[in-house]
């Protein structure tokens, strides 16, 4: 059985009464992809914005297999410690990570936040050498529209990040750069200019699933 591990940020750990865009992948994988997978994780919880903590389990339909990596306001150097004992208690094998508008916006700069995307790559090989990933770059959120420093940091990292997937792959343990959504508009694909909403949801599924469907032959086309 493959083992899927969703990591990521708010916009994975998604909030109360939401489906989450890792719903969404696992119906598209149910039903395209054809062999026995499991999303696993040390997490299963969504994040309830009333008590400002991730402890919901209200999730829009809960039937599906919950368990991730994602914390609201957590980053790459946030997960990059944890990661290492998350893919070996899990035995993951296709890490599916969404990280880094969290570390721009409040934590470290473009090369710094490139740094600690190495060390959760390192980490989670240490863990399990064989391990896949998929990784998302930083969609600018609407604080991108009007800060422009910010803005240029997101695409300097989406540049490092690009460079360090070319650099870092390897046929024992290979990375896929996905792609963000062409059609991805904050107005139309997120509720408050960063999460995503249900349109939102699927196209970030699409992004995951098109990926390992070009560079692994995995699933099929993405039909949210």
């Amino acid at each position: 059985m493959l083992r899927f591990m969703p990591v990521g940020d708010s916009m994975t750990i998604g909030s109360a009464g939401e489906h989450t865009w890792r719903y969404r992948l696992w119906q598209h994988l149910r039903d395209t992809y054809g062999r026995p997978f499991a999303l696993v994780g040390p997490r299963e919880t969504l994040y309830d914005k009333a008590l400002d903590a991730p402890v919901s389990y209200e999730y829009a339909d809960p039937d599906f297999p919950r368990a991730h990596l994602a914390g609201w306001g957590e980053g790459w150097q946030h997960l990059a410690p944890l990661i290492g004992d998350a893919v070996r208690e899990s035995r993951a094998d296709v890490l599916l990570v969404s990280l880094g508008l969290i570390d721009l916006g409040f934590y470290t700069n473009a090369e710094q936040t490139a740094e600690n995307m190495r060390r959760f790559v390192a980490g989670a090989r240490e863990a399990r050498p064989r391990v896949r990933m998929v990784l998302l770059p930083v969609i600018p959120n609407v604080r991108a529209t009007n800060d422009a420093f910010f803005a240029a940091e997101v695409t300097r990292f989406n540049e490092l990040l690009a460079k360090a997937v070319a650099d870092l792959d390897e046929p024992a343990s290979p990375l896929l750069l996905a792609s963000v959504p062409e059609s991805y508009d904050i107005d139309l694909d997120t509720y408050d200019g960063t999460h995503p909403n249900a349109s939102g949801e699927h196209k970030l599924a699409a992004a995951f699933a098109g990926a390992m469907h070009q560079g692994w032959g995995w699933g099929g086309e993405y039909e949210g």
